[in-house]
């Protein structure tokens, strides 16, 4: 059943709610649900139709949302890359921050879900920016190898390379301090699972097993 048409730039899931800030991503994973699932999730539109919402909408949405039901968790991960509009998540993470100061709403944890090519999309070293004001970053690492990689997540020109960014944001991350750094990786797509745990351990991340995801249900 359809929640509605209109494409939801907040939505919730579970005890959270997540921020569909981009649909634009540099990788077409083979896994990835938003093309079989036709731009819906749990009966939500996230189709933006490349009308990325402003950081104010955002905000908007979420105090409409806490007001109704406060939660737990704030999570940067729609149909798209969150790091493709760095500048906009930063703003509106540091102003979850600031109602958390200011004692607006219950604390919350921010999380950002990313495919860890943050440096290689933005030409820089984002980690430094993101500390702070995000607590969690969870990254799909994907792969045991580069050649792996990018069978499975096929990167767009100019990021064929990209496996070597993904190993070593994580790292970053890891050393940073985050609350939590997690590494992924989905089921029955070829990876070796095993191996791609060891790399994330190594790289002093958690581990964590994707399901493959088929019909929407």
């Amino acid at each position: 059943m359809k929640k509605e048409e209109q494409p939801k730039i907040v939505y919730r899931f579970k005890n959270a709610l997540y921020i569909n800030l981009t649909n634009r991503c540099p990788n077409l994973c083979a896994f990835c649900i938003k093309t079989k699932w036709h731009m819906r999730f749990n009966g939500y539109n996230l189709n933006l139709e490349e009308k990325e919402p402003s950081p104010q909408q955002v905000l908007d949405a979420l105090e409409k949302e806490m007001h109704q039901n406060p939660v737990q968790e704030i999570v940067f991960c729609g149909y798209g890359e969150p790091t493709m509009r760095l500048n906009e998540m930063l703003f509106i993470a540091k102003t979850i921050k600031g109602w958390e100061a200011q004692s607006k709403f219950p604390p919350v944890k921010i999380r950002l879900n990313t495919n860890g090519l943050g440096n290689m999309i933005n030409n820089q070293d984002i980690v430094p920016l993101l500390k702070g004001v995000i607590d969690e970053v969870y990254v799909s690492l994907n792969a045991q190898d580069e050649e792996t990689w990018k069978k499975i997540v096929r990167p767009a020109p100019g990021y064929e390379d990209g496996f070597s960014a993904v190993k070593e944001f994580i790292l970053f991350c890891s050393q940073a301090g985050f609350q939590k750094v997690v590494a992924s990786c989905v089921e029955k797509t070829g990876a070796d699972t095993q191996a791609v745990c060891s790399l994330a351990q190594s790289l002093g991340a958690e581990f964590y097993l994707r399901s493959f995801l088929d019909e929407e249900n």
